[in-house]
């Protein structure tokens, strides 16, 4: 068995080199992808016979029919009506709720994520009076009474889509539910064929807790307004609708201050390790806060206070006791860097900025931190944050902190949430403000941090909080997990991604999928409907989904993850096979294994292909390479050489997954693909054959 591991600094050089020529790292236990991960799923319809491949060119893929028993989250109720489905018709238009600008607003997203995948032009226009009758209507009229705020109806008939809600925010949740009824390919940033099809039923749906959050880390690596915006519309369609900004840490500022200026340009111009770090400008921050009202989602910004404070304290050498600023830190180190809480310009210096981030925050909290507060005595935290408090309240919000500010000697605040992220079932801290009127957002550590690797063999993410594989973050009860806290005082549940070793886009998608759909279902879905056997295959349903989204999801062996209808898929271990055999020792790979083959010329791996009609094709290889700086292999098409000594650059470990492609010309009827290995080394381990048109 072949095995090595890269250094940090060489996956990331080998990462950056692959983005250079237009490939994203998809940490897929690193797994590598091109880009455009929709390409690879249109075009030819593809039939397997036996072990062989056939391809029949240009007859595109039938899009698949979702379920209502696929839905992630599970809804409250949800009534399959036998026999019938709505397919939606090329001249369909979308109606929404009259003289609601809201609604319209609502109808225009709807449309403009349909209108990329079908083609169809899909107008918006208020609805005409009476039942609609076709197309897709958004209306704030007639739901049923229990769906509240936040809830929505979604009737599918034959000749029609009907989502009916309160408020628009309402609607917004049931046109997530419509994208997932839709089949995958709706997601599609490209047209496909179609047909598109919805499961006739009704649905009743609305959550169990108000607050379903995720929170990303800023401050340990900066991470750049669009990469923000990508993942606002990856957690939105999970029905998750706040999401918490760690805006400043030892480690980097990331806000503009007008007052205190150097807290960006100084503060913010590193980051963990070194980099060059970041800041988003008011007019940026105000554009993510914007970008996630049109998606129902409220920015909750933090200001981690009085710990964790190192990258203001260089900034503004008065915020020190002894009026010396520390240097930048760029390691990972918690719990040494604090405020001077007995002096009156730290106090000057908090209300300065609460009040320009509240005057560009909407929502209703401004969240302190009060974490791993280490330098500070326990009478020291206290004056703090109960100088603190009233700042916060005076902008017209409410306090949030992480739950270390529910000591008993810190002042209860009207509206005060603490968030707990311990690692025990019970709490004293929590119990204590939750008896003085404080409400919970629940985030264990070590059930919904979701920068804590899966296992060991996970390549990046932190281990402190211990392992947390889908079933652990799925596996636990938001209202009865913490003793002396009844459900009614939890306000909700929050997935954390910190970001010591989370660099890129791609190392959020990673992390946070399959897990943030799990911890969305546990707050917005009855308790009644939980269920990992249930769950998991729901989850699984989802790959497809998310392969044509682009996102680059850990493949867990927990889930049994749909083939979905691409089609263009096969794997190596159930091609023809000469001196290889097929292993499952790896993560990352697809199917049931891949081919690890003898260290041995001529071994190979080859499929049959059979084609309506000649064509060019793009044949890519899914492979893994280790350190080898390559393994070559020629490809032939019906024996004819059509890549000689065809290059497979090193992918960093054998769990590293990368595609390597080329175009070949397919003559009509039936053909094979080979690739044979050609020096004593062998082939790299091949987990794939992909045929793209």
């Amino acid at each position: 068995m072949r095995s090595s591991v890269p250094s940090g600094p060489a996956l990331r050089r080998l990462g950056a080199r692959l983005r250079s020529e237009g490939v994203r790292l998809r940490p897929d236990a690193a797994r590598l992808r091109l880009r455009s991960t929709a390409a690879r799923l249109a075009g030819a319809a593809l039939l397997v016979a036996g072990s062989a491949l056939v391809a029949v060119a240009g007859a595109a893929p039938v899009a698949a029919a979702a379920s209502l028993s696929d839905l992630v989250p599970a809804p409250v109720s949800a009534q399959p009506a036998a026999g019938t489905t709505y397919t939606l018709p090329s001249g369909a238009g979308v109606f929404t709720e009259p003289g609601s600008a809201p609604a319209a607003g609502v109808g225009a997203y709807l449309a403009g994520i349909l209108r990329r995948s079908t083609g169809y032009a899909l107008p918006v226009s208020a609805a005409p009076a009476g039942t609609p009758a076709s197309g897709i209507s958004l209306l704030l009229t007639g739901a049923d009474p229990t769906v509240g705020a936040q809830g929505y109806q979604l009737d599918v008939t034959a000749g029609a889509v009907v989502i009916r809600a309160q408020t628009p925010g309402g609607l917004f949740n049931g046109v997530q539910t419509l994208r997932q009824l839709l089949p995958a390919e709706i997601e599609s940033a490209t047209v496909r064929p179609g047909p598109w099809t919805v499961p006739g039923g009704r649905v009743v749906d609305y959550p169990r807790f108000a607050y379903r959050g995720a929170m990303l880390d800023v401050a340990r690596h900066f991470h750049p307004p669009a990469t923000v915006k990508q993942y606002i519309d990856r957690i939105a369609l999970y029905k998750v609708n706040y999401l918490h900004l760690h805006l400043s840490d030892d480690q980097g500022w990331r806000i503009v201050v007008d007052a205190y200026p150097r807290l960006a340009t100084y503060g913010g111009s590193t980051q963990v390790g070194g980099g060059a770090g970041g800041y988003y400008t008011k007019a940026q921050y105000q554009d993510i806060v914007a970008y996630a009202a049109q998606r129902y989602v409220t920015i909750v910004p933090e200001i981690d206070m009085p710990g964790h404070t190192n990258a203001a304290l260089a900034s503004y050498a008065d915020l020190n006791c002894d009026g010396v600023a520390p240097s930048l830190y760029t390691g990972t180190a918690v719990g040494f860097s604090s405020l001077c809480t007995s002096k009156e310009a730290t106090y000057t210096f908090v209300a300065g900025v609460l009040s320009e981030l509240a005057a560009m925050t909407p929502g209703p909290y401004l969240h302190v931190g009060g974490d791993e507060a280490s330098a500070t005595s326990a009478s020291q935290y206290a004056t703090f944050m109960n100088r603190v408090q009233p700042l916060v309240t005076a902008t017209g919000k409410s306090v949030m902190g992480w739950h270390q500010i529910g000591a008993s000697a810190v002042q209860h605040s009207a509206g005060r949430v603490v968030q707990y992220w311990g690692l025990t079932t019970s709490d004293s801290l929590v119990t204590s403000a939750v008896s003085r009127g404080a409400k919970v957002v629940m985030s264990p550590a070590n059930k919904a941090y979701i920068d804590m690797k899966y296992n060991a063999q996970t390549p990046i993410g932190l281990s402190w909080a211990g392992y947390i594989e889908v079933q652990t973050a799925y596996e636990w009860n938001p209202g009865t997990y913490l003793s002396g806290v009844p459900a009614s005082a939890v306000l909700g549940v929050e997935a954390p991604m910190w970001t010591e070793t989370i660099v890129t886009e791609d190392d959020i998608e990673y992390m946070a999928f399959p897990r943030l759909p799990a911890i969305a279902e546990l707050g917005w879905s009855p308790w009644t409907t939980h269920s990992w056997d249930a769950f998991r295959a729901r989850l699984g349903a989802q790959g497809p989904r998310w392969t044509i989204m682009g996102i680059g999801f850990y493949r867990s062996p927990q889930v049994p993850w749909s083939s979905g209808t691409s089609g263009g898929r096969f794997e190596a271990e159930n091609a023809s096979i000469s001196q290889g055999v097929v292993e499952s020792n790896h993560a990352g790979y697809s199917g049931t294994g891949f081919v690890n083959y003898d260290s041995a010329s001529g071994a190979y791996v080859q499929w049959t292909v059979s084609a309506a009609a000649a064509g060019p094709v793009t044949l890519a290889l899914g492979y893994a390479n280790g350190t080898s700086a390559d393994r070559p292999m020629d490809v032939r098409v019906n024996g004819a050489l059509v890549a000689g000594g065809m290059s497979f650059a090193g992918t960093g470990a054998w769990t590293t997954w990368q595609t390597r492609t080329l175009t070949v010309n397919l003559p009509a009827g039936t053909s094979t693909v080979r690739a044979t290995a050609t020096t004593a080394a062998g082939g790299p381990n091949v987990d794939y054959l992909e045929v793209r048109p």
